[in-house]
């Protein structure tokens, strides 16, 4: 019997369920869960916060996963399960898999193999236009282990959530975030409220005497959080699902994305109730608004009759030194440090204005997603899998060799410090470097003997050098993103692929055919290049290079990867063909998705011309459009000229 656990329930605790299959709507609900502003946001099955999943390792997970947004494409990432063997199933569009269009429905099946609490979330990889996680689309996953070292420590489980929120959705905050003209410095949006459990505040029922292991998830979009509990001291037993040697501390910190399980021991008695908070880290923002509260405060209750306490302390910046710094975790394995590195990796992070927007860099490439996805493209191209650039210059593509034990240097040159995430790994933290030490010198100085192992990495703040060493072995065939977890540093290009032993992948690993069927339901390429060449693997022409601009209402303006005034002299020539008004069409602006503009639930159509009041044009355009169906998703059209 494993112990209970409480979520997103005051005073109350939820019963487990054994995994077995899920079928999701992923829809639109509006909710107020700071209370202070009502907005929609992605719920399940009409249902926010969503729905938990709950498996014991091994067992198997099935998601049949229906996207019924009506105006969005989707996809969703298990965030935490390592998919081995089932790499299709990780939910990176262009990475593993095409994007789920409205009314579609595809399905994951894997194997809960992780040993930690998992997030749900919005697999972000279409970076340029929309973001899903910060909306909602975001959850827990519970992930038992009847044979954890610490099974028999505690009597209970709790699972605690922290977020930040904001109370615009993200294609209204995108647009102004990527412009240098209303956004000189670049500065990310700063949320309107912390919260814990999808809510402002959350209780638990604490019984006198008793330990409860405590699942702390951090889930939000840009900001980091210190967690503290009122006089209980917290004894670390995991992180990111990796058990560690029990570690005891007041105060620990959680970046974004980034998990850990802790045992508090409760009172001996019910005389008083006390807080725990989860405070924001206000050296993430540029600034700190008045009417901010950076804490969202809980309650352990041990007496309902009794007052609740005042709210915990907020705390001044991870950087001076307060919480535990997880660098000096030791795993509870003791699995020694990796030797004989045969292949480096590094990783310059930048940002800057590219193509006038705001925009990071990883040496000098800001990612685009393919036109292929990149798994697809490796399963494809028989021995040119082995080659980076058949998935395209701006993927990024690292091509990693079968055995390749892999050091990867991270020199951070921005000014800010960044999450970084790798899927299908828990990678060796072997060297985070002070403030402002300068680049990596080539050799880590005095690495610990038995290194943390964690799937995200806070880097600081600038000219760092960090050094997640990890593993490729015989199960590492695998085709990964890696990127930083500040969703808006992701929409920005903060973004690049791992192609780990492809040619072994090709003998491996398989894509489910109904996989295949939802990009052919959208007259999307799923084979080839990154350009979707068939035929010379080499060939980039038409590729997706540039990151397309966005305009005021979050929508992409010119097509990627091709000269703006070339295609749209060519489609307008086409238009003015069958134009029986011979109506001129100077420029024509290409949308890629359907409209995020039409309202929650309310379905768009995939080639809807955006000028308003031309009907007859837009029904005349329909041989064009479909024609350029296999290229594009949506056309925004416009009757000025130039770009």
């Amino acid at each position: 019997m494993f112990p209970k656990s409480s979520h997103l329930a005051a005073l109350a605790h939820a019963a487990y369920v054994s995994a077995a299959v899920y079928n999701w709507d992923v829809t639109w609900v509006n909710r107020n869960p700071d209370g202070l502003h009502a907005r929609p946001v992605i719920g399940i099955n009409n249902q926010w916060p969503v729905p938990t999943i709950t498996a014991n390792v091994g067992e198997q997970i099935t998601v049949h996963l229906t996207n019924q947004l009506g105006n969005e494409t989707t996809s969703v990432h298990f965030h935490g399960l390592f998919q081995n063997g089932t790499n299709s199933m990780d939910g990176p569009t262009g990475v593993t898999q095409c994007p789920i269009g409205p009314g579609e429905t595809f399905t994951q099946v894997f194997t809960a193999s992780s040993t930690s609490t998992i997030m749900i979330e919005w697999s972000k990889t279409e970076i340029q236009n929309r973001g899903q996680y910060p909306d909602g689309f975001r959850g827990p996953i519970l992930i038992h282990d009847p044979a954890s070292p610490y099974a028999d420590q505690y009597d209970e489980e709790l699972v605690l959530t922290l977020s930040d929120w904001y109370h615009k959705q993200m294609p209204e905050l995108i647009p102004g975030f990527l412009s240098p003209t209303q956004n000189p410095s670049g500065a990310e949006p700063i949320p309107d409220s912390a919260m814990i459990n999808d809510n402002a505040t959350t209780s638990f029922a604490i019984t006198p005497g008793k330990t409860y292991m405590v699942r702390i998830i951090n889930m939000a979009n840009f900001a980091a959080f210190f967690v503290t509990f009122d006089q209980h001291e917290m004894t670390i037993i995991e992180v990111d699902g990796v058990y560690t040697v029990a570690q005891k501390t007041d105060l620990i910190y959680l970046s974004d994305a980034q998990r850990m399980s802790v045992l508090i021991t409760a009172k001996p008695n019910a005389d008083k109730n006390f807080a725990f908070v989860g405070a924001m880290d206000p050296s993430m923002f540029d600034s700190v608004p008045p009417s901010l509260n950076l804490n969202a405060t809980g309650y352990l209750v041990y007496n309902a009759a009794n007052p609740l306490p005042s709210e915990a302390p907020t705390f001044g910046s991870y950087d001076n030194g307060l919480a535990l710094d997880d660098f000096g975790l030791i795993p509870y394995d003791k699995l020694p440090l990796f030797q004989h590195v045969t292949r480096q990796v590094v990783l310059n992070v930048n940002s800057g204005v590219t193509d006038n927007q705001n925009r990071f860099t990883i040496n000098n490439i800001t990612y685009t997603e393919p036109k292929v996805p990149s798994l697809y493209t490796a399963l494809s191209v028989g021995k040119a899998a082995t080659n980076p650039i058949v998935y395209g210059y701006a993927a990024n593509a690292q091509v990693i060799d079968y055995y390749d034990t892999v050091e990867v240097v991270v020199n951070n040159f921005d000014t800010g410090g960044h999450p970084l995430h790798l899927h299908g790994h828990n990678f060796q933290i072997v060297q985070r470097s002070a403030i402002n030490a300068g680049v990596y010198g080539g050799t880590p100085i005095n690495p610990p003997a038995t290194p943390i192992r964690r799937d995200v990495v806070k880097i600081r703040t600038p000219a760092l050098k960090s050094v997640p060493s990890t593993l490729t072995d015989r199960n590492s065939a695998r085709v990964w993103a890696f990127h930083c977890h500040i969703d808006w540093h992701l929409i920005a290009g903060f973004f690049a692929t791992f192609i780990e032993a492809p040619l072994q992948l090709q003998s491996r690993q398989s894509v489910p055919a109904d996989q295949f069927q939802v990009c052919k339901d959208q007259g999307l390429p799923y084979q080839g290049n990154a350009a979707a060449n068939t035929q010379n693997y080499t060939d980039l022409d038409g590729a997706n290079n540039v990151p397309p601009p966005i305009n005021d209402q979050g929508h992409r303006l010119q097509p990627t990867g091709v000269a703006c005034m070339s295609i749209s002299t060519q489609i307008s020539e086409s238009l003015t063909a069958i134009d029986s008004n011979n109506i001129p069409v100077n420029h024509l602006w290409l949308n890629v998705g359907p409209e995020r503009a039409c309202q929650p639930g309310v379905q768009c159509n995939a080639w809807q011309l955006g000028s308003a009041g031309n009907e007859t044009l837009a029904k005349q355009s329909v041989a064009v459009i479909k024609a350029l169906s296999s290229l594009f998703d949506g056309f925004w059209y416009t009757e000025t000229d130039g770009c």
